[in-house]
């Protein structure tokens, strides 16, 4: 017999006296029991949770830092004035590193030779964020390096040193200057994919700029300001600048410079955001299981004392105070684990990801103390709501309790905040509707399939008339139809959250590295003249590179659209500002190239004058299908007609185009051909060969940009597969409360049985044969949503194909059979071993 306070004499206690019964209840539940499944439910919850959380949010922040190094800072200015006096002022007043670079286009020479060059001076600091590569020759082996070329002498492209027969030592004509090659350049972070006028690099120190005479009133020059620091301190500069930005002035981005690499930054993010996802996914599951068996062995005891004087206030502020002192000692007590758990794998990343990872933020934290408190509201007050509801007549009547509307008004109260919980972990609102859609909606889908396979055998259970086991078992579904058909969900939804987390470290995260193989073009070869197409085609078909395709590209300006000139104060975009403020890249074909799809309309017909666009450029600049567009290509007029918009694959890394045209409309026009490859390492000594056979040739290397790529991509994958481990724990709790959940139920039955002449045994077998059905049931269709949720995530979130298999479907029903097994064996044990005579007692 439990010890009940004395509500009678308790009256109508104040806060203190209502907080201290309220700790008495904690402490006898505690030392019942009663606590523990719901306990251990929050703080795994909360442990897998803030794990997640600390190492997302540190691996998060790492990636960010790494990738501004392809920026070359946190924040670029770009300017075609120089950037005023009062701007860097502004940075370095709020603790902002700055540095100036001057780019613009010169010739150089040595000796009777010259050449074009992009010329580039650097303060010393540059870059801020990353580093430059350079080699002592031309295609030798390179190396990190945080200085700058010294006085008096200039890095360059090695393409630079074989256009003017060159080598390291010799003298360079930069303007009035003579300056010494010093190095050869490798890698620039901040150099960007930009095939206009592309031109050999020439890098040299910003002191000895004066000396070249290049700079003059009227010069051509693109100013630019990096700038670097915390990221409030860059958040807080970046508005102000927004605010104070003149004509000719623009902020250059992650997301505006590099737009490769913030997409494949996204979808690290996103996968990430994944992972925390389907934990508190699962670990809702588990809460709510745990609340619910709470409340069906609480609610005799609630009824004793309501029959002792307890008012239905009394026991809500009884049962508030006890679930909130539960809810923030599990939630603390998870938040510690997950902090210690995560440091753990911070020691075990340290060998996997090379990278230093930034000291761990409070919101890992907080989010982890929220979880806590929004799981215990959303899933285990509700139900514990019901118990102050309890009758006092419940003493002699089971039935004299049912569902208030107030209880089924705490539900929903409590899915809103746990859709908040969602939408703050994914951090996209795309990837929560999917994720927590698919997940309520399997779950609808589970419970009424499972509704379906219950009623299916109560009319086929008569059938095994001759097998006791098997009868007993289909009885006991049957009979249990709402705790079976919660035993289904629960289980199922564990599973299909572990399964599409495994789906996400193998098929999605597999998918996404197809998007960038291994053998991803690394080079790019421009300014190939038209007769030198057959040449340099066979002389690298000839190095065994493979199939080389070379494309044509034509230079036009877009001056016209339906017949209506345009220019940059047309749009307010600033990106559709730049787009008709500069020349296209067009290109001309007749099949639509691999990487691209058509979205709308249809491919080129030949023989006429149209134009297919990239979608994101018919976005931006408002075309539509029909459209008619006029480019001014060498000042000739050419007018096409927009016949289809392409979704291009830019993460191919191969040769694409905004707008490709009909041969009939831009065969004819001055044009030079680029192609990409892939060459490996082995065979590095092709392109010095092919550059002296053909010096007006520019290669643009690309590899230590892959090399970025790819590094995130193993990153995130590494700690994916790594933060797997926290789900497990989340979904053994779920089978465990779901079995636990019909424990009492069972132990009656079985001893209900056994007085009626069953055998051990035979019950053993009986209960066997449910826990593989529950389980081999909850594994198909938890294969069935994760293959539904994985397919949806691939092509609404994360942007490519999947390939479905079949293993999944294997793999959930095996997992649901034997976890239902090993589960039951666990949380079942000493039900048929209790003798029926001391169940029935205390029935």
């Amino acid at each position: 017999m439990m010890d009940f306070p004395d509500m009678s004499r308790a009256g109508r206690p104040g806060f203190w006296s209502t907080l201290r019964l309220g700790a008495r209840m904690m402490m006898r539940d505690a030392r019942a029991g009663e606590l523990r499944l719901l306990v251990l439910a929050l703080v795994v919850a909360v442990a897998a949770v803030t794990s997640v959380g600390f190492l997302a949010d540190r691996v998060g922040r790492a990636l960010e830092r790494d990738a501004g190094q392809m920026l070359g800072a946190d924040l670029v200015l770009d300017a075609d004035e120089p950037v005023p006096p009062a701007f860097l002022e502004e940075a370095r007043g709020r603790g902002l590193a700055v540095s100036s670079t001057w780019q613009f286009p010169s010739m150089v020479g040595a000796g009777d030779g010259a050449q074009l060059a992009a010329l580039k001076a650097v303060e010393p600091g540059y870059p801020l964020r990353g580093a430059l590569r350079v080699a002592d020759a031309p295609f030798a082996p390179d190396a990190t390096t945080r200085e700058i070329p010294p006085e008096g002498a200039v890095w360059v492209d090695a393409q630079l040193l074989a256009l003017l027969d060159l080598k390291v030592g010799d003298s360079l004509n930069v303007g009035d200057a003579r300056l010494r090659v010093d190095r050869v350049i490798t890698y620039e972070p901040d150099r960007g994919m930009q095939f206009v006028n592309v031109a050999p690099r020439v890098l040299l120190r910003a002191s000895d700029l004066p000396a070249t005479g290049l700079i003059a009133p009227g010069s051509r020059i693109g100013y630019a300001l990096l700038v670097a620091g915390q990221p409030d301190a860059v958040a807080g500069y970046s508005a102000w600048l927004k605010q104070n930005l003149k004509r000719g002035q623009k902020l250059a981005t992650l997301e505006s410079g590099r737009p490769e690499v913030r997409r494949t930054l996204d979808r690290a993010q996103r996968f990430l955001s994944l992972v925390a996802l389907l934990a508190v996914l699962i670990s809702a599951v588990a809460v709510a299981l745990a609340a619910g068996r709470y409340m069906a062995r609480h609610r005799d005891g609630v009824a004793v004392m309501r029959c002792l004087g307890a008012q239905q206030s009394q026991v809500a502020r009884m049962l508030t105070l006890e679930f909130t002192l539960v809810g923030l000692f599990s939630s603390a007590a998870g938040c510690l684990l997950g902090f210690a758990a995560h440091q753990v794998l911070v020691v075990l990343l340290g060998s996997l990801i090379d990278t230093a990872l930034p000291a761990p933020s409070a919101i890992p934290a907080l989010q982890g103390l929220l979880t806590g408190l929004l799981l215990l509201l959303g899933f285990a007050l509700p139900a514990l709501a019901q118990l102050r509801h309890v009758p006092p007549a419940r003493v002699l009547r089971r039935d004299a309790d049912a569902l208030s509307a107030r209880s089924a008004l705490g539900y929903v109260l409590g899915a809103a905040g746990f859709a908040l919980l969602i939408w703050w972990f994914a951090g996209d609102a795309k990837l929560g509707a999917v994720v927590a859609g698919g997940f309520l909606g399997a779950f609808a889908v589970f419970a009424l399939v499972a509704w379906l396979c219950i009623l299916g055998l109560a009319r086929v259970r008569r059938l095994a008339a001759g097998l006791p086991a098997l009868r007993f078992a289909l009885a006991g579904v049957v009979r249990r139809r709402a705790a079976t058909i919660t035993q289904v969900c629960a289980l199922a939804v564990g599973l299909m959250a572990l399964l599409l987390l495994t789906m996400t470290r193998t098929d999605l995260i597999q998918g996404w590295q197809r998007t960038l193989p291994p053998d991803a073009p690394n080079r790019f070869l421009i300014n190939v003249q038209p007769d030198q197409r057959q040449a340099v085609t066979d002389a690298l078909t000839r190095a065994g590179l493979g199939r080389i395709a070379l494309a044509p590209m034509v230079r036009g300006r877009l001056i016209a659209i339906n017949g209506k000139p345009v220019g940059p104060d047309d749009y307010e975009e600033p990106r559709a500002k730049r787009l008709v403020d500069r020349e296209f890249n067009l290109s001309y074909g007749e099949t639509l190239p691999a990487s691209n799809r058509i979205e709308a309309g249809r491919w080129l017909a030949p023989g006429s004058a149209e134009v297919s666009l990239e979608s994101g450029l018919a976005r931006t600049l408002g075309i539509a299908l029909g459209d008619k567009m006029t480019f001014d290509v060498a000042g000739q007029q050419v007018d096409v007609d927009v016949s289809s918009i392409r979704r291009v694959d830019w993460d191919t890394m191969r040769v694409n185009f905004f707008a490709i045209l009909t041969p009939a409309a831009l065969a004819d026009m001055p044009q030079s051909w680029i192609t990409s490859f892939y060459l490996p390492p082995e065979k590095a000594s092709v392109l010095p060969e092919l550059v002296k056979e053909f010096p007006n040739l520019t290669v643009f290397d690309v590899g230590a940009i892959l090399q970025q790529l790819q590094s995130v991509l193993n990153e995130v994958g590494r700690a994916v597969q790594l933060l797997f481990l926290f789900t497990l724990a989340a979904g053994v709790l779920v089978l465990s409360a779901a079995l636990t959940a019909t424990r009492d139920e069972r132990m009656r039955e079985a001893a209900v049985l056994r007085a009626l002449g069953a055998t051990r045994s035979q019950l053993a077998r009986s209960q066997r044969i449910e826990l593989w059905a529950v389980g081999g049931l909850a594994g198909l269709l938890a294969a069935a949503g994760a293959t539904a949720i994985a397919w949806a995530l691939s092509t609404q979130v994360f942007d490519f194909t999947i390939t479905l298999s079949l293993w999944p479907w294997l793999a959930g029903i095996v997992a649901g059979m034997l976890g239902a097994w090993a589960g039951g064996a666990l949380a079942l044990r000493g039900v048929l071993r209790t003798p029926p005579l001391v169940t029935l007692r205390e029935t």
